[in-house]
């Protein structure tokens, strides 16, 4: 009995001697579909189409292949591929839904939000009781900042399918974005059930770590049931590619992956440190898949790396080829699982060494066979001490301090107090964190903070006008006049920073700390007053602090915290010492000091292809 494999070299002779033989042609179409070779297959029919035009079983050949092609695509990261499948299936069948759902998915991918949503719209007229549609249409809403309309389309997914898991943790996620509390506490009791009952359902790892009362263990085992789920074909492909490292080269070749390689707060914490690097012992790569903002900051990092490549058009598995092919020693992920994650590129393993560092607040979980995703997490003692190692699936790397810092930062002029919408005399308590981190809890604690502290204000930022509405009205209930609650519009990092002088405390956030927001702060001398927790997000300020040697103002518990923030307004001279002493301490302190970091994770590099070559 002859194999596909034989038939379809039998048909393709016939081809060979007569290149008009229609049925040869059908032949070899359907026996690609059968050995899964999806492109061949369309280029078969896409020509017995041109001929054919009125056949339409060869025009439903063509669509089943180029359907199947593009959902293969999509799922290795070809979302441009996958763009060009679906929308050339739509020339034949122009309101089928499931090739506009599929098409507004691939748009998703590549950046386009607004053109998936008009695709998803159109797909809800022709079926809109589809829970999926609804719920990836809110996915683009939320990403063009319509969070009220993503919030109602979640809402309707849910009430069409109630066991949509990943609907269901996009709706609280953005509830918490506008801080709208009510439900929080059971809603997130369901999904902390679902982590750990249901490894198929798709939890966002990002949302999880924001969500109140989630543990290390339980972020961990999210995002192992994340990247199982989420990365099994690319996996499987990586065994089958078994990339090979070659070594042709001296320098240890150190490349960083990113979507933020422009005007974004990473940008101000790893600029100087790859200007930093030691080019004697070190080859430095960036490989950007993020939009080119014509920034400045775009301008200087490109030329901080010694090779730049932007690689936003290729596919996850050319990605991968291209990094391979560069000679990479040690691949380190600076987006993790946060909303423009191609962390697909590193799960091909195209580098010996994979480290995830900076984008995500966490661990990234493991894979099928046990094996972490990434081999190290870079971290500090403060961060993770040596207890909480095994809710971490990648080996610890410590550094003197997490986090790197830019020394150049811009800084724009000071504006005034009155342009800032900000009382001449008060004092000023504030928080710039994103409005997600604010907890109803800690929200009730800062009230309790301002009703202790007459002539006060907290000083907060406008994220969102359904936060500002939501905050505005849960002070009121808790018997704080609206009037003390400021928000400081979204404005450049240059003049944000400049502002920073009026405030006199920074209220953090628990359990998702300030991060770059905190050194922020810091490197314009406003003393952070943090509450550290258990988890990574929750320990970030505390270990930042500890490094510009200002333990005290670390506290565990937000009686601790709300003590030490009514006493420090109501003693200036202890909150002056502080400032003092920050002021002292910052220029020598680890946090600040990018030339030792560079030399300690230059350092840290080394020991980790030692280890691998070993």
């Amino acid at each position: 009995m002859q194999t596909p494999e034989n038939q379809l070299k039998h048909y393709q002779h016939i081809l060979l001697r007569n290149p008009k033989d229609l049925a040869a042609q059908i032949e070899c179409g359907n026996l690609c579909v059968e050995l899964g070779r999806f492109e061949e297959a369309a280029g078969y029919f896409r020509r017995l189409v041109r001929i054919l035009k009125t056949n339409l079983n060869v025009r439903d050949a063509l669509c089943y292949a180029l359907q199947a092609l593009g959902n293969e695509s999509h799922a290795l990261g070809n979302f441009a591929m996958a763009e060009a499948c679906f929308s050339e299936a739509l020339a034949y069948e122009p309101n089928n839904a499931a090739y506009l759902y599929n098409l507004g998915n691939a748009l998703r991918e590549l950046g386009k939000p607004k053109e998936a949503a008009l695709h998803y719209q159109k797909a809800l007229t022709i079926t809109p009781n589809d829970a999926d549609i609804h719920n990836n249409l809110g996915n683009v809403q939320r990403e063009l900042g319509a969070l009220d309309l993503a919030i109602t389309s979640y809402q309707k997914a849910l009430s069409l399918n109630p066991t949509l898991f990943h609907a269901k943790v996009h709706l609280v996620h953005q509830k918490q974005h506008i801080c709208d509390w009510a439900g929080l506490d059971d809603d997130i009791t369901q999904i902390r059930h679902w982590v750990k009952t249901m490894p198929s359902a798709q939890i966002s790892p990002f949302a999880f770590l924001a969500m109140p009362g989630t543990t290390a263990e339980e972020q961990k085992q999210c995002a192992t049931n994340w990247v199982q789920n989420r990365y099994a074909s690319l996996i499987k492909q990586a065994q089958q590619l078994n990339f090979q490292y070659k070594k042709n080269h001296q320098k240890i070749r150190i490349a960083y992956l990113s979507a933020d390689f422009r005007l974004h707060p990473l940008a101000f914490l790893i600029t100087e440190l790859i200007e930093l690097h030691d080019r004697n012992q070190f080859e430095v790569f960036a490989f950007s898949y993020g939009v080119n903002d014509q920034s400045s900051a775009r301008a200087r990092l490109e030329k901080a790396f010694d090779q730049f490549i932007d690689i936003r058009q290729l596919s996850d598995l050319d990605a991968a080829k291209k990094i391979n092919a560069c000679e990479i020693d040690i691949l380190v992920d600076l987006t993790g699982f946060t909303q423009t994650s191609r962390t697909g590129i590193a799960a091909l393993c195209p580098a010996p060494i994979n480290v995830n560092w900076l984008g995500f607040a966490g661990t990234m979980g493991n894979l099928p066979s046990g094996k972490p995703l990434f081999d190290y997490l870079l971290t500090d003692h403060f961060i993770t001490p040596p207890e909480s190692a095994l809710h971490y699936a990648e080996q610890l790397v410590n550094l003197p301090c997490y986090q790197p810092n830019d020394r150049n930062r811009p800084i724009g002029i000071t504006p005034s107090r009155a342009e800032c919408g900000l009382p001449e005399h008060a004092f000023v308590f504030c928080c710039f964190n994103q409005t997600f981190k604010i907890t109803p809890e800690v929200f009730r604690v800062w009230m309790q903070i301002l009703q202790a502290t007459p002539n006060s204000v907290l000083w907060l930022l406008d994220c969102n006008v359904w936060a500002k509405q939501n905050l505005l009205r849960e002070a009121e209930q808790l018997e704080v006049s609206k009037e003390r609650l400021v928000f400081a519009p979204r404005v450049s990092i240059a003049d944000h920073l400049a502002r920073h002088k009026h405030a006199d405390l920074f209220l953090d956030t628990a359990p998702y700390n300030a991060h770059t927001t905190c050194s922020d702060a810091l490197w314009m001398g406003l003393p952070v007053l943090t509450c550290a927790g258990e988890t990574f997000a929750s320990r970030v300020a505390g270990s930042l602090l500890q490094s510009v040697a200002l333990p005290e103002l670390i506290t565990f518990t937000l009686d601790d915290y709300k003590c030490k923030a009514i006493t420090l307004a109501a003693e200036p001279q202890k909150l002056d010492a502080i400032r003092k002493k920050l002021q002292t301490t910052k220029n020598n302190a680890h946090l600040f000091n990018t030339v030792d970091f560079a030399k300690s994770l230059e350092s840290s590099y080394q020991r980790m292809l030692k280890q691998h070559l070993s």
